[in-house]
């Protein structure tokens, strides 16, 4: 039976494996932990924090106007965190199970209709009430799906958000079926860009609205997974760009591609005669 001898430290692969694995100190080390605890803790204790903030202002809002016989604090001695949320919430199912029916559909129309006559309300009231139907909706395209959409020029690449189809005058006016798409601006996805962009030129994404959301967010440090399969994440995107003589055709994957003018499948190449 033999036995390997150990390398000597002066060995080329062990000279190799010290240089790429760097001994840490204790205090590096003891500062690596710490940031790794920090990125663990601080999203969880931020969330935490800031539900309980929520819970404790609607809570002081709304127990307050409990009657005091009705109230179970009255009788318990201490607080009952949470109360007011689920009154809200209890609330909020009641008006919805009414305004259902014939009589909440009477109510909400003559309440609407006082609303309209009010000059500056009823602006107000109205546009709230198209972002919220909009948003809620649950048979609404709006904010359903991510696509990469070339801008602000060809050959850079941006996240955008489906808000819906183009009708209209807009889509009158345009040549090709277009789409309406929000285009977020960086950190703040709340502003940014209606776009009427051709369906053909957007490239749908795998990933969730809210994964596109955190990537647009945190300025693509929070970056999602492909989940498309292997086949199709090795095919790239080749950028289009329009010179003279050049026409852009988009082959079966949308991918952009050049190809001068007479290279079209049954397009004849036009020849120059002198005369």
């Amino acid at each position: 039976m033999s036995t390997e001898k150990p390398a000597p430290d002066n060995d080329p692969q062990n000279v190799d494996d010290r240089a790429r694995k760097p001994v840490l100190g204790f205090g590096q080390r003891m500062r690596a932990y710490l940031l790794a605890g920090i990125l663990v803790v601080a999203p969880i204790s931020i969330t935490f924090y800031l539900a309980w903030l929520f819970i404790g202002f609607v809570d002081s809002k709304i127990t307050p106007l409990i009657p005091v016989k009705y109230n179970p604090e009255t009788y318990l001695p201490f607080a009952l965190p949470g109360l007011g949320l689920a009154i809200l919430v209890l609330a909020l199912i009641l008006t919805g199970a009414l305004t259902a029916g014939f009589m909440g559909r009477l109510w909400k129309r003559f309440s609407e209709d006082m609303l309209a006559r009010m000059p500056v309300i009823r602006n107000i009231y109205s546009a709230l009430k198209q972002i919220i139907e909009t948003v809620l909706a649950d048979h609404s395209a709006a904010f359903r799906e991510a696509v990469l959409v070339e801008y602000p020029r060809r050959g850079i690449w941006a996240i955008a958000f489906i808000t819906g189809r183009t009708e209209g005058e807009v889509q009158n006016t345009t040549e090709e079926e277009c789409i309406n798409i929000f285009l977020p601006t960086t950190p703040n996805p709340t502003s940014g860009f209606l776009l009427f962009v051709p369906k053909k030129d957007l490239i749908p994404l795998s990933m969730t609205v809210e994964e596109a959301i955190k990537m647009v967010i945190s300025g693509g440090i929070i970056t999602p997974p492909d989940r498309r399969p292997p086949k199709e994440r090795n095919v790239p995107l080749t950028a289009a760009h329009t010179y003279e003589e050049v026409d852009i055709i988009r082959e079966k994957d949308r991918a952009p591609v050049l190809a001068p003018k007479g290279s079209r499948p049954g397009e004849k190449k036009k020849t120059r005669t002198t005369g």
